[in-house]
């Protein structure tokens, strides 16, 4: 349930095969990599069963829809399985409904048949009203899984924002709970709440059960 995370704008090729390294060691879900490291992720992780999950439009989700689709496009083509794509969030905040839905539907044909999409709604950034929409949206335009957060962002998960999401989307939708995420208890009390997905970068922490002091994401 895991996708184990490394979005530090400093990684080095280094720390991605160790990232990928530990993956294949605990089972995990995915990695999660910034687009210039897709291809050597899938390299390093063919045959292993662990997916490879990159980032479109982060971490803020205030590029062009055409961006956001030529950044899929070449995700897959070097070897992406999942794309976590972040939403406008100013058109959503300015109520432009038809935008951010426009924006997420293009991602998803884009990645048809090919890629999974998870919608990123950065939601320390909104009120209820606009999470409830952001995930309606998400779910009319044809996205996989809604998201909390980049790891960027002013705040992370919460139990009270997974668990909306959960409501609102139903059970026809992944939610994924990243940001902030640092040991088994939280792991566990956001799928308590709703999540079938973790975003982390503590995740040899969560399922070894040690101590950590900081998060990368």
């Amino acid at each position: 349930m895991i996708d184990h995370t490394l979005l530090k704008p400093n990684a080095t090729e280094d720390d991605i095969r160790k990232l990928c390294e530990e993956a294949k060691k605990y089972g995990f879900a995915s990695v999660c990599v910034n687009p210039a490291y897709v291809a050597l992720a899938s390299k390093l992780l063919r045959g292993t069963g662990v997916k490879v999950c990159t980032v479109v439009g982060f971490p803020l989700g205030a590029t062009t829809t055409t961006t956001k689709v030529i950044e899929t496009r070449d995700a897959i083509a070097n070897g992406a399985t999942e794309i976590d794509m972040v939403i406008n969030v100013g058109a959503l905040k300015s109520g432009n409904n038809a935008l951010v839905k426009r924006d997420i539907e293009e991602v998803v044909e884009a990645a048809r048949g090919r890629a999974i999409v998870k919608v990123i709604l950065e939601t320390s950034l909104l009120t209820d009203e606009e999470k409830v929409r952001a995930c309606l949206l998400s779910k009319y335009a044809g996205a996989h899984f809604v998201k909390t957060a980049t790891g960027f962002g002013p705040g992370g998960a919460t139990v009270e924002d997974v668990a909306l999401m959960r409501k609102t989307v139903g059970n026809e939708m992944g939610v994924k709970a990243s940001g902030g995420i640092r040991d088994l208890k939280t792991a566990r009390a956001m799928i308590d709440a709703g999540a079938t997905r973790i975003g982390a970068s503590a995740s040899v922490a969560i399922v070894t059960g040690s101590n950590i002091t900081k998060s990368d994401y």
